[in-house]
């Protein structure tokens, strides 16, 4: 899963430089927590990892908002993409630190990326009655 995480932050299509992006924040992590930096990073997916989401679609000439379930695989690499993006738009020097501070933060259940998830739960909820519409 290591593997799927950085083919996700590679940068210009540099591998290489990924990895290392990815262990320069593990080690932070382990710097700043003390904890397991695996356990942490393991954390923070589930954490940022949705359930449900939103598809739009066209009814009778009306646009619905329709909850979906989210395939298992689909879960992990949305969750990944968003603590990557939320990691490249937080204030910080170098995406290493900014990727563990978002790791940090949504192990503990904060952080963007966290935060994008429960807006997606609630936005799921308030639209359920329409959860007929299901194809």
């Amino acid at each position: 899963m290591v593997t799927k995480f950085v083919n996700n932050l590679m940068w210009r299509g540099k591998k290489g430089v990924a990895f290392k992006l990815f262990y320069d924040a593990m080690d932070i992590i382990k710097e700043k927590t003390g904890e397991n930096e695996h356990e942490v990073w393991k954390k923070a997916l589930n954490n940022a990892m949705p359930q449900v989401e939103v598809r739009s679609r066209r009814i009778g000439g009306a646009t619905f908002q329709i909850p979906t379930e989210i395939h298992p695989s689909r879960k992990i690499s949305i969750g990944m993409k968003w603590l990557i993006r939320f990691s490249r738009e937080r204030s910080g020097k170098g995406m290493a630190e900014k990727l563990a501070n978002e790791l940090i933060a949504a192990s503990k259940g904060e952080g963007a990326a966290v935060k994008r998830k429960e807006d997606t739960h609630r936005m799921a909820e308030s639209n359920r009655a329409f959860a007929h519409f299901r194809v």
